[in-house]
């Protein structure tokens, strides 16, 4: 395979839409409490390529040398799981986006190119060892999104694989194993009030062919997509640099598109999360968002606040608000 990420010719095939036209913004309301967000996924589609493609990879890629054991874990059980969602996604690349990746067949024998990284691979399908990596980390290695695989099995559903490049301070090295209720365990008030089990029963209702998305967000200070828990001594600290003169700048609104597709030959369920970040002062060029966020924020609850990671800044960011009135 040879690679030449961030060619500029490459990245003009690719529309540079301006981010605040594209965000997905995750507030309908002017106040946010945990729920089941959840929406039926139209189109139903796993990927979204945007513009941060090229970057975005190479960081994925970077991480996956550096820290693999952080952003990649699988049981070997998950290998027949991990070729079904191979073979979605690969299908999926190739027909939706077709100046960008091409898919030949013949018989087990494939071989995928991704025009915009000019690289080439060939490989027998449901041989993992044709492929250079396991294929949940091989193939997420050219798409944005990571992804986790859930399976259900003896009345629950558990974590048993994932490429988890871009976390939202959750650890797929921690999780790797643990069922949905202890997943989520560290959310409060989620598991008490019984919607981490509602949830719960609804994912295990879902069927092939029709799936979900939401949207769940954080914030996070700079542009960091990498918020790996164990690496928080190093971009935990970053909120005692937050001051009024550059909150704007380096408080940025954190949004996982999370999208859900039950699996029909394993029964299973790929969770898929994009991530995207805008700094306060991007979003800020949509009045009605800024002044929703602000509402939000203000109304935020102490706890959700403090899990999050945000209560320590969230009156810094409540005093940004007003000085923009």
């Amino acid at each position: 395979m040879k690679s030449s990420v961030g060619v500029s010719s490459k990245q003009s095939l690719i529309k540079a839409t301006p981010l605040i036209n594209r965000f997905p913004f995750p507030f309908n309301e002017d106040s946010y409490r945990y729920s089941n967000n959840s929406r039926s996924l139209e189109p139903p589609v796993i990927l979204d390529i945007t513009p941060e493609y090229f970057d975005e990879i190479h960081l994925k890629r970077q991480l996956l040398q550096n820290r693999h054991d952080h952003a990649y874990q699988a049981f070997s059980h998950s290998l027949e799981a991990q070729w079904e969602i191979f073979e979605m996604i690969i299908n999926e690349m190739a027909t939706i986006y077709p100046d960008f990746f091409h898919l030949i067949k013949e018989g087990n024998s494939w071989t995928f190119i991704n025009h915009l990284l000019n690289e080439k691979q060939t490989f027998t399908f449901g041989d993992h060892d044709s492929l250079p990596y396991e294929p949940l980390d091989f193939i997420g290695r050219h798409i944005q999104e990571d992804l986790i695989y859930i399976s259900q099995r003896d009345g629950d559903l558990y974590m048993d694989a994932g490429q988890l490049c871009f976390p939202a301070n959750w650890s797929i090295a921690f999780n790797l194993g643990m069922t949905y209720t202890e997943f989520h365990s560290p959310v409060p008030q989620f598991s008490d009030s019984g919607l981490a089990e509602r949830v719960r029963n609804f994912l295990m209702r879902m069927e092939a062919g029709k799936p979900w998305t939401r949207y769940n967000w954080t914030l996070t200070v700079e542009p960091i997509l990498d918020t790996f828990p164990e690496t928080y001594d190093q971009w935990g600290k970053k909120k005692y640099n937050i001051t009024q003169e550059n909150i704007g700048q380096l408080v940025h609104l954190r949004v996982e598109d999370q999208r859900l597709f039950r699996l029909p030959r394993s029964n299973g369920i790929l969770f898929s999360i994009h991530t995207h970040l805008i700094s306060l002062d991007e979003l800020n060029a949509n009045d009605e968002w800024a002044n929703r966020f602000d509402k939000v924020i203000q109304d935020l609850p102490d706890y959700m606040a403090d899990y999050k990671g945000i209560l320590s800044y969230k009156d810094e960011i409540t005093a940004y608000y007003q000085s923009k009135k």
